[in-house]
């Protein structure tokens, strides 16, 4: 007999027992769990599924039979290596909109409830090896310490993996809109995937299918939330082609790397480094409207130059970047920051959020010029004259100069 299709535009019956979700409660049982699994519907009390992206592969896996639909997983000994929090801001409806604060501890905190509760964040460890590590020690920037760095390179990180959570409510005020207007447009520019932003009300957590980020912290994680401890941090929009592959023709990876240094250094010297690496790849705009834009750029008359640089971009995605900083600081914040000491970015989107949520910065670092490759001298060119951290700001003359390579 054919399996039924159970609908989610519509309460399941006996929904209204579904668990309490209140967000923004200091204590986990007084907010209560987030159900986004899809055993009992009745008991789901959040909008879409855990894994973000990677649900899709899911479903293909239970469509060819390799997974069964309802494969419970055993969290038998992945509880958090290292401990993080509670901090205050945890109970801040307001500070953290895009993450669950209790999505690494779910699993524990929500045991005895007979629910199929998932993390939506993992914590452990690792040892990191680049080779921008091994050249810093060769030429006398960073000294191996036996702790956070080791002497073949090797440093040691504590690693964290982190799903998007959105409390609609709060991202909507985050962003100055409504939340009616804010789940209208999800739906639509969804093509109609999730029915129950425009249909259920009730429910004011979702977790959208979109990627998330990981966290790399350096230096002793207890020291978080101390007033004391000096913080040195990076955040980083991942970039595919730079970061793994060393494309040239941006600055991804040399600022990349320059940002664990920084970390590493300041972990060296007693306080935290952290590199938060989220998935937004091309400006959020993603690798296929990169890779146009790049042609776009090569192949314009008067060849690859930094005054018409956000121009091509425009002209492909309609927009110059669509990253959208304003959730950014949710995860500053998980971590317990309330002050930075040397950022590590020269983006003023990046820099205005962190500030405007209430983490003091004392110090910007901008990328060493002799890290810049030939070829991405058009894009930070650009990026200065538009108002990036800087100490020269490139004239008109300047940037009209065409500077970088032909196809």
């Amino acid at each position: 007999m054919p399996r039924p299709i159970i609908l989610t535009s519509h309460p399941h019956r006996g929904a209204r027992l579904s668990p309490w979700l209140r967000w923004g409660a200091a204590d986990p049982l007084a907010r209560g769990p987030v159900v986004a699994t899809l055993q009992d519907a009745a008991a789901r009390n959040a909008i879409g599924t855990h894994s973000g992206a990677y649900a899709l592969y899911r479903a293909l896996a239970v469509a060819a039979g390799q997974l069964k639909a309802d494969h419970r997983p055993d969290f038998h000994n992945t509880r958090p290596a290292s401990a993080i929090g509670p901090f205050p801001a945890w109970g801040d409806p307001q500070k953290i909109v895009s993450i669950d604060p209790f999505g690494h501890l779910a699993p524990e905190l929500f045991a005895g409830h007979g629910l199929d509760v998932r993390p939506s964040i993992a914590v452990t460890r690792a040892q990191i090896n680049m080779p921008e590590l091994t050249a810093a020690m060769r030429e006398g920037r960073l000294r191996p310490d036996g702790e956070v760095l080791l002497p073949n390179g090797d440093a040691r990180v504590t690693k964290i993996a982190i799903e998007p959570v959105w409390y609609l409510p709060g991202v909507a005020a985050r962003f100055g809109i409504g939340e009616t207007e804010l789940r209208r447009h999800l739906f639509e520019q969804t093509g109609g995937m999730f029915p129950e932003l425009v249909t259920r009300p009730d429910l004011q957590v979702f977790l959208p299918p979109i990627g998330g980020m990981t966290v790399y912290l350096f230096g002793d994680t207890a020291k978080l939330g101390q007033e004391e401890t000096r913080i040195a941090c990076r955040i980083h929009d991942e970039c595919n082609g730079s970061d793994v592959f060393g494309s040239d023709i941006c600055t991804c990876r040399p600022y990349l790397a320059h940002g664990i240094e920084a970390c590493i250094g300041m972990a060296q010297e007693g306080g935290v480094g952290v590199i938060v690496y989220n998935r937004k790849e091309g400006r959020a705009l993603g690798e296929v409207t990169k890779f146009l834009v790049y042609n776009a750029r090569k192949r314009q008359e008067g060849g690859d130059r930094a005054e018409a640089y956000f121009a091509r971009t425009e002209c492909v995605a309609g927009v110059q970047d669509m990253r959208f900083q304003e959730l950014m600081p949710d995860v500053l914040h998980w971590l317990g920051i309330t002050r930075i000491d040397r950022l590590v970015s020269m983006s003023n989107m990046k820099f205005a959020p962190i500030v405007q949520s209430g983490i003091t910065v004392l110090d910007r670092i901008a990328i060493p010029d002799a890290l810049i490759p030939p070829d991405a001298q058009v894009e930070m060119d650009a990026k200065k004259a538009a108002g990036y951290f800087s100490d020269h700001v490139p004239d008109a003359a300047e940037l009209a100069v065409a500077k970088g390579r032909g196809l």
